[in-house]
């Protein structure tokens, strides 16, 4: 008896212990809420426009289906730096306050003021300051005030030559690849060589010493001129008095893009007189992407 009494006891201090510690535990806290700015979509956009106090906006219109730069330069847009901008469309927040002083929050007088037009009218985000325990900055939107991280102000405020597509051919243009006419370049001058894709997609080469496999002009195509980027761009005004290597780019469509070689060491520079730019290359990237493997035969 004296036994189960002493074990009855030990399991009530168990239960006790157990009760007191989940007791002390500390209570777990229900997730902030968050708040959407915006019920948008990338979609619903078809032109951009940051504007700055003390510097030229920065304008982006969308052509068949292609974001293009407008403002401060007419060139090709880098996707991606376009849709990080447009990206505060779908920021969320646990603060949202309203928007009732403006100069409060830096608002009346904002470091930015993003302008998305498309079908659904102008939506305009404008930036203010930053709070100073968060970190985070201040936004007013549709009479709404959002903290949100700084990275959406970023994103609008990079450098334009930055968001400039580092592609050295269109989207377009890369679908249509069909050839490259090297034969103005100096290692390829004696045999004028030139590569071209058939409409059977088999690779064939001028020069009959030249033992090509397709599987390597295919990955070399794919690397050097569908996927390759450029370290960086310039812009830059053709002297029409100097003379280049140069090579042509074959489109399918009878096009052809040409190409002058400006420069092969530290860096490889390829310039495209027709868009006015400087492609900045590593050495061993640009010397691929003019050299396929043709695999000569002596």
């Amino acid at each position: 008896m004296k036994k189960r009494w002493l074990l009855n006891l030990l399991l009530l201090a168990v239960v006790v212990g157990i009760a007191v510690f989940l007791h002390l535990q500390p209570q777990a806290q229900a997730p902030a809420a968050k708040f959407e700015v915006s019920t948008l979509k990338m979609a619903d956009f078809d032109a951009v426009k940051a504007e700055f106090p003390a510097k030229a906006p920065t304008v982006f219109e969308k052509q068949n289906g292609y974001w293009m730069m407008r403002k401060p330069y007419a060139a090709r847009a880098d996707q991606a730096s376009v849709q990080r901008i447009i990206s505060i469309i779908a920021a969320t927040t646990a603060t949202r306050l309203p928007l009732q002083d403006a100069s409060k929050y830096g608002l009346d007088q904002p470091v930015l003021k993003l302008t998305l037009s498309g079908a659904k009218g102008d939506q305009v985000f404008s930036f203010g300051t930053y709070n100073p325990v968060t970190e985070e900055q201040y936004v007013g939107y549709a009479g709404q005030v959002y903290l949100l991280a700084g990275q959406y102000s970023e994103a609008a405020s990079t450098q334009p030559i930055e968001m400039v597509d580092k592609m050295p051919l269109a989207p377009a243009e890369r679908k249509q690849l069909a050839g490259f006419d090297l034969a103005h370049l100096e290692q390829w001058e004696a045999n004028a060589l030139k590569v071209q894709l058939a409409t059977d997609g088999k690779w064939a080469v001028n020069d009959p010493k030249a033992k090509p496999t397709q599987n390597e002009l295919n990955e070399w195509m794919d690397f050097s001129w569908v996927q390759a980027q450029a370290v960086s761009v310039e812009f830059y005004t053709p002297d029409r008095k100097q003379t280049y290597p140069s090579f042509e780019v074959l489109l399918r469509d009878g096009k052809k893009i040409h190409f002058e070689k400006l420069q092969e060491s530290p860096e490889y520079q390829l310039a495209r007189p027709d868009e006015g730019i400087i492609y900045h290359f590593s050495n061993d990237t640009g010397f691929t992407m003019v050299n396929p493997p043709i695999n000569l035969q002596k």
